[in-house]
């Protein structure tokens, strides 16, 4: 067989050696994308033994950003974010900004060209979206406070980042780069404007076009009743925009696929397009994390230990100290914080992406790349640990500490109602636990009904903006007692849990029978068995989703079968 089949055998060697790496580290409880790393380093050039094919590995993790891409613009909420955005934007921006004049300076130092110190400090600022995911689903953190703030602050590192790979290239002369790799030189004004121009051009096509013909081609295709089609459709449609827009407004790939994403969540066939393109995407993730493991040189931990070493300081002990002090200061509690900090201690996709695209423009030297992703490997195979520590630490600190227990226990300026609260919210109210999509349903159920109510929310910012339009409402976790003794739970009527908060359910319950034993709960969940499981115990008068769709829909059959008879 004398024909080439370099793309065979380095997919082969890729998926293979990824798939036991990946194994070998979700066993030892590591992150797999830290054995797809190793995986990359194993059949890379740096190495002894088989060699994968450099270039072509590189092509195909062009496709694993894409894809990385559009999963973050589909999964983009405005709503996760403004619900947190008065700690969420300025800590987000303030520790971006420490961390990378602390990686500026280091690399600075070393005598790097300001463009690498730059990106080299930048990089090392970009938590990874899919290991503080998955440590937060792990924990049953997402809904919690602790997980929206984190998610949040993780949105504003995104858009900063995202902005960075747009003005990165058009920039790359003027911080040093070689005039061969990053074009004529031109004026920085004019630089910066061309860009923007260029950007501004892309959204506002994706906006005004892309919002009216993606959902008319989806519904197109959707009627034909062709899975296979759809799968194809959209993956069509993210590397089409993708390219599209690299090759006719020079944007990134990354920010092409991004806004696709973002402009496909608006779809009603967003779920369905997330659900068909995830086993592709996390293939070709996978080949992304691969291909960039094959650029890391192994011998950095022997030959720059020192380098090493302050790289991992960095990304762990400034990310997770500087965020830990910005969350204390917005007088959140110790546990919030060493939560937040935990999630936040590591790198991952964005700093490689920025990395790799500093490489291209001959910006970061390869010595900078296999420090980033030394930083990588070690801080996103450390998070775990920081995650378990959290508990043990709170406790040993709090045992020792004066000022841990004052930080523990500070006043929340929301987390007590008003001395001028009417008294009609004080005795005989509803206790409403959560203010999202069905709580908001609820209480205005409540307003046209002339229902007094009391929101408890987790969300701060939530709970200040419902105190602004008139409505009662406190801010905590609704599982700890002081929080239900400040809505006055006590003398109240009903307790409404909109939240699907499975694990804190039942102390909210029993709290709130030890304090009010005639009082009437209601709650929301998400799991059958988890219905079934608080049926069985007596929680309250349980409302399961799916269930009650189903008799809404199976009702409206019926009424419809008995006032029109079939004959």
């Amino acid at each position: 067989m004398d024909h080439n089949i370099s793309l065979i055998t380095t997919l082969t060697a890729g998926f293979c050696v990824a798939l036991a790496l990946g194994y070998v580290a979700e066993r030892i409880k590591v992150p797999a994308l830290v054995g797809y790393l190793v995986a990359g380093v194993v059949i890379g050039p740096a190495t002894p033994g088989f060699v994968a094919d450099v270039q072509i590995a590189s092509q195909l993790s062009e496709i694993g950003i894409m894809l990385l891409m559009f999963g973050v613009g589909l999964h983009f909420a405005p709503d996760d974010l403004l619900a947190v955005k008065r700690i969420a934007i300025p800590g987000a921006i303030i520790q971006m900004s420490v961390t990378t004049a602390l990686g500026l300076a280091m690399a600075w130092y070393w005598n790097w060209s300001v463009g690498g110190a730059l990106i080299f400090g930048l990089s090392l600022a970009c938590a990874s979206t899919v290991v503080l995911l998955k440590s937060l689903e792990a924990r049953g953190q997402m809904n919690t406070m602790s997980g929206r703030i984190a998610m949040g602050w993780l949105v504003v590192q995104d858009l900063a980042t995202v902005m960075v790979l747009v003005l990165l290239p058009p920039l790359a002369t003027a911080l040093g780069g070689p005039a061969a790799v990053a074009g004529p030189i031109k004026p920085l004004w004019v630089t910066i404007g061309q860009t923007l121009l260029q950007v501004s051009a892309f959204i506002a096509l994706m906006l005004i076009v892309g919002r009216r013909l993606l959902p008319w081609l989806f519904v197109l295709v959707a009627r034909t009743g062709s899975r296979e089609l759809f799968t194809l459709s959209v993956i069509a449609t993210v590397i089409g925009i993708a390219y599209g827009a690299s090759a006719l407004f020079s944007v990134s790939f990354a920010l092409g696929a991004f806004f696709a994403g973002s402009v496909m969540r608006e779809s009603e066939f967003s779920h369905r397009a997330a659900e068909e393109s995830l086993p592709l995407r996390d293939a070709f993730s996978v080949l992304f994390f691969v291909s960039v493991g094959m650029l890391v040189n192994p011998l950095i931990l022997v030959q720059e230990p020192l380098r090493v070493l302050g790289v991992v300081a960095i990304v762990i002990l400034s990310n997770a100290l500087m965020t830990l002090g910005l969350v204390l200061v917005f007088r959140y509690p110790l546990n919030t914080a060493l939560t937040i900090a935990a999630g936040l201690g590591q790198i991952g996709e964005f700093s490689i992406i920025l990395a790799t695209l500093g490489l291209s423009l001959g910006l970061l030297p390869p010595e900078g790349m296999s420090l980033i992703l030394a930083g990588v490997v070690i801080s996103i195979a450390l998070n775990s640990f920081l995650f378990r520590a959290v508990e043990p630490l709170r406790t040993w600190v709090l045992a020792k500490s004066d000022l841990a227990r004052r930080l523990e226990q500070r006043q929340d300026p929301y987390a007590e109602l008003p001395v001028s609260t009417e008294r009609k919210y004080l005795e005989g109210q509803v206790v409403l636990v959560g203010f999202g999509r069905v709580g908001k349903r609820i209480a205005k159920a409540l307003e046209a009904n002339g229902i007094p109510y009391v929101v408890a929310e987790q969300s701060r910012e939530l709970v200040e903006d419902l105190r602004k339009s008139g409505v009662a409402a406190v801010s905590g976790n609704a599982s700890e007692p002081d929080v239900l003794i400040q809505a006055h739970i006590a003398k109240a009527a009903m307790l409404v849990i909109a939240t699907p908060d499975a694990l804190h359910v039942r102390k909210m319950a029993e709290t709130a029978r030890l304090l009010n034993p005639g009082i009437e709960i209601v709650v929301r969940t998400h799991s059958e068995e988890e219905s079934l499981l608080l049926h069985k115990e007596d929680v309250g008068t349980v409302f399961f989703g799916e269930e009650e769709l189903a008799r809404g829909m199976t009702s409206h059959v019926l009424d419809r079968f008995h006032a029109s008879p079939v004959h």
